[in-house]
């Protein structure tokens, strides 16, 4: 079992959850977040007076799956997440992590059926 987590844009999550659903996956978590990397913020005007924002604003999402999906649901985000033509600084970065254990609460199941 795998965790992908994904920092994407957040006009780019509906594009990305339906791409998601098409092929079968079934649960996100979704949290908004900030932050930043080489896009290092931008410089906003509020009545008259200049301020820099630091930390943008971002989705993360949280993908628990099967190992043999792993490859099609990077794909799948890294696609529906893109910019238009060559893609933007901003655009996101997807990790992918093991997942030692998964349990349901309600029904006590575990490993791949509790996903």
């Amino acid at each position: 079992m795998k965790m992908v987590t994904a920092i994407i844009k957040p006009f780019k999550l509906d594009d990305v959850r339906e791409a998601l659903s098409g092929i079968g996956v079934s649960g996100i978590t979704v949290t908004e977040v900030k932050g930043f990397g080489r896009q290092k913020g931008h410089i906003e005007l509020y009545r008259g007076a200049e301020y820099t924002v630091d930390f943008l604003p971002k989705v993360r999402l949280e993908i628990a799956i099967a190992a043999d999906q792993v490859d099609s649901v990077v794909e799948i985000i890294s696609v529906a997440a893109k910019s238009e033509g060559e893609g933007k600084i901003g655009d996101g970065k997807i990790f992918v992590s093991s997942l030692e254990q998964v349990l349901r609460i309600r029904t006590g199941e575990t490993g791949l059926i509790a996903l």
